[in-house]
């Protein structure tokens, strides 16, 4: 009897596991997107409460106008920010729509000059050699001609200014109601869940802040420089959509195993053999500035090593990538060193150790 129960309480936690990364995956997501407004709300009111409690030490504010104070200041902040930047975006994306045509019949204008001058290696592949390179330029030229489609398909409409104007003032008004009944929603809390609940969930906070331990906000200010940087680059280069290319390789290198070299590059290496030999040592100078910028502030700001090994670091990044795709490459990383450091703390020994019960017992069950 003694063994069956024992049986039941690992089958249990195995339950409980199996069904807390189900939730994880399929359930969590959905939840979060479908209350997006409310999720940006917290995390803004997550930002404004420490000013708010400032205020009411300090200042002595009736937390009611303190709350709406610091969240309107806290807003006003951010917009003012994210105003120029989704502006100078959105202008460059209309004159990219715009453009693609224009852009394509261009590219493709290159790669004939460029293939002209390769000819000659060309000529002297072997025959299956040149087979992949034909069949590689007929695939590069249907998806060149589809970019045009789908960049337009993705554009925003302009019908989504409403849709996006009410959700900017859910957030908003969710932000100050958090601030205002944070205390309140504590207690509710407090009263509905029991104490070992709310201690594990504060355990699990904790351990979340240290396990990731400011690694996107070092990263996002890494981010910051390289845009900057990268922008200056190609606003002296004239290159068109300056900015909204400085945004696309500086995302590429905040991805693991990427980099700002997996643009540059190419882009250097292609004009290098057009004869554009000045523009192609240029970028390649920007690339150096931003790899040294970066060797410089990483370690300061991220440390030396993110926790994980670089195998790990693919499999997390791999993982996160098949399920919510390059959104998932970025935060699997983060969601990985959590899980480590879980296990490191012993969150699943438990579980391990009634895996262990378990196929002890089947191994014996076997001997006869």
């Amino acid at each position: 009897m003694k063994q069956l129960i024992l049986y039941l309480k690992i089958a249990v936690n195995i339950l409980i596991l199996i069904l807390g990364i189900l939730v994880a995956i399929y359930l969590v997501p959905p939840l979060i997107n479908f209350f997006l407004p409310f999720v940006i709300g917290f995390i803004i009111s997550m930002i404004a409460n420490p000013l708010v409690k400032f205020l009411e030490k300090k200042v002595n504010i009736v937390r009611k106008h303190s709350s709406a104070i610091i969240v309107i200041t806290v807003i006003a902040a951010i917009v003012a920010v994210i105003y120029g930047v989704i502006s100078l975006l959105v202008n460059e994306l209309l004159s990219l729509k715009n453009d693609i045509p224009a852009i394509y019949e261009n590219i493709e204008a290159q790669f004939d000059i460029l293939s002209g001058k390769l000819i000659g290696i060309y000529n002297i592949l072997p025959a299956s050699m040149k087979a992949f390179v034909d069949n590689f330029s007929v695939s590069l030229a249907e998806y060149g001609s589809k970019i045009g489609t789908n960049v337009v398909n993705e554009l925003p409409s302009l019908s989504s200014a409403a849709n996006m104007l009410l959700m900017t003032i859910i957030t908003i008004l969710s932000a100050y109601f958090f601030i205002k009944e944070r205390d309140n929603i504590a207690k509710d809390v407090r009263r509905i869940f029991p104490p070992a609940v709310i201690n594990s969930y504060n355990l699990i906070i904790s351990n979340i802040k240290t396990a990731v331990g400011g690694y996107f906000k070092a990263q996002f200010k890494i981010m910051l420089i390289l845009i900057l940087i990268l922008f200056i680059g190609f606003e002296l280069l004239k290159v068109n959509y300056s900015f909204l290319l400085a945004l696309v390789v500086a995302l590429l290198d905040f991805l693991p195993f990427f980099g700002t070299g997996a643009v540059i590059w190419p882009w250097a290496l292609v004009l290098f053999l057009l004869g554009d030999y000045t523009t192609a040592i240029f970028l390649m100078i920007i690339y150096l500035i931003c790899q040294v910028l970066k060797q410089v502030l990483q370690p300061k700001m991220v440390g030396d090593s993110i926790g994980i090994s670089p195998l790990a670091t693919l499999i997390f990044m791999y993982i996160g990538y098949k399920f919510m795709s390059v959104l998932g490459m970025i935060i699997g990383i983060p969601i990985g060193m959590i899980i480590l450091k879980f296990f490191r703390l012993g969150f699943f020994d438990q579980i391990f150790r009634g895996l262990s019960i378990i196929l002890h017992d089947i191994n014996e069950f076997r001997k006869f």
